[in-house]
């Protein structure tokens, strides 16, 4: 057995797992956020409701098609191609001006979520028996959960703001801001 052609496949399949999870945790919202004005998102925009479970359930027929005992047609090959514009679909509420744009606090709900959901399918991996691609695509993905610990900064540090305002404004005789 030639231990180099096996090593090398799995070293493979351990860095496209990863670079698969950071393509859809940081490069995909990142383009989202650059564009986030674009007509093009105000078009194909879903509900969060819809596009969360969209990008897991695609994520984990990506992930573990090909793991399934009979695998899945073409196993995961199908779902690729599919993934990013699921991604790019769970990240508009986030990250874009569309109507279906989370509030502040639903998007540190929807991240905080997602995050551990999106992990779920790596942990799937893990438990087959590759534990090296499995922690991969973990490590990947951890830019979901960064995302929602700087939309809850960004969200406390604006309501702390505007507190300081009312409070300025109260004091010195002038009425309550409206926002």
């Amino acid at each position: 057995m030639d231990h180099s052609a096996h090593m090398s496949s799995t070293l493979s399949s351990v860095i496209a797992m990863g670079l698969s999870g950071f393509v859809l945790a940081a490069v995909v919202p990142a383009v989202v956020r650059l564009t986030r004005n674009s007509p093009l998102w105000r078009r194909v925009s879903v509900p969060a409701g819809v596009a969360l479970p969209l990008l897991v359930l695609v994520h984990a027929w990506a992930v573990l098609g090909e793991l399934l005992p009979n695998g899945t047609p073409g196993g995961a090959l199908p779902a690729e191609p599919v993934l990013p514009a699921v991604a790019v679909l769970f990240w508009l509420p986030v990250a874009a001006r569309t109507r279906h744009r989370l509030s502040d606090p639903g998007r540190c709900l929807y991240l905080f979520l997602a995050a551990p959901l999106l992990d779920l399918p790596a942990v799937g991996v893990v438990a087959a028996g590759r534990p090296a691609e499995g922690i991969a695509m973990i490590v990947g993905m951890l830019p979901v959960g960064l995302a929602a610990a700087a939309v809850t900064w960004t969200w406390v540090n604006r309501e702390e703001r505007q507190a300081v305002n009312d409070l300025t404004l109260t004091t010195t005789g002038g009425g309550p801001r409206v926002p």
